[in-house]
């Protein structure tokens, strides 16, 4: 199996309508910072070197070093030809007006003594890039099935170019009746930006498949820290126990999205419960 590195796993989102979140905690904002700090100390040459600058080179190097650094703590191997999908993705998302978030309608939120339990959403038809992952654990099948979806975003399509970034990256995940157990089957997934709804380019990767989401209502509650089989399976029986009515969703298909890669230390996440149609 083709493996490439995973610096992002999803979650998290305003509870404004916008999909934006209010406190600003979101989107690589570590990624970023280590990028700007790299670039501010590559010095002013500009000497060429095989079609780029030596400055550049340098910066493409530390970048993949950080991420092989970082994925090693998920027992995750990073591979060198990741270095430009890296730099691509980076060098594209300074600053978060570059960064599409997935917009939805808040149509209900349950608050306890100020704190949110759940928001209710709705969320609109819409083509989604899928890849399903098969691999030991949560953490690596997340990890390497985003740096597949990393390579179609950055020029590994039909278009050749960059397609841009959208948040979050969300991960299907299933479990037995007693939400007891994840499958070994993930799905990593990530939203066509607007303007490649209409016609989203195709993947060279023929493992990653376009698919049409349907309108959809989720309930969704925020969490922080990292995602791994045992927080999924707490968030998931802690959602089950705050709703309602959770006979109202799927029992056995859950979403994990989020805005913040893992490198991060107070990662922003969100359990989703989908409503039957």
């Amino acid at each position: 199996m083709d493996r490439g590195g995973c610096q992002m796993s999803g979650g998290g989102g305003g509870g404004d309508g916008s999909g934006t979140d209010p406190h600003g905690r979101i989107t690589l904002e570590d990624l970023e910072s280590f990028t700007e700090d790299q670039m501010s100390d590559s010095g002013n040459g500009s000497l060429e070197e095989g079609g780029g600058t030596m400055e550049e080179d340098e910066d493409s190097d530390r970048l993949l070093h950080y991420w092989q650094d970082v994925a090693r703590g998920h027992q995750v191997e990073v591979s060198q030809d990741m270095a430009e999908p890296i730099q691509q993705l980076t060098s594209n998302n300074q600053g978060r007006s570059h960064r599409e978030h997935v917009r939805f309608t808040v149509l209900t939120r349950k608050e306890k003594c100020g704190e949110l339990l759940y928001e209710k959403r709705h969320y609109e038809k819409g083509h989604w890039a899928c890849i399903t992952m098969h691999e030991d654990t949560y953490e690596q099948s997340i990890c390497y099935g985003f740096m597949r979806i990393m390579r179609y975003i950055c020029q590994q399509n039909s278009l050749g170019d960059y397609l841009g970034m959208t948040l979050p990256i969300v991960t299907v995940v299933h479990t037995d009746e007693n939400h007891s157990v994840i499958s070994r089957d993930v799905t990593v997934a990530y939203y066509l930006p607007i303007e490649h709804q209409a016609q989203p380019p195709q993947p060279y990767d023929n493992d990653i498949v376009i698919e049409i989401w349907p309108a959809t209502i989720v309930y969704t509650r925020p969490f922080t820290g990292p995602t791994n089989d045992v927080t999924i399976i707490n968030q998931i029986n802690t959602l089950a126990e705050l709703l309602d009515s959770p006979g109202v969703c799927i029992n056995d298909s859950f979403i994990v999205a989020g805005y913040t890669n893992p490198a991060h230390s107070n990662r922003q996440n969100e359990i989703w419960f989908l409503e039957r149609h």
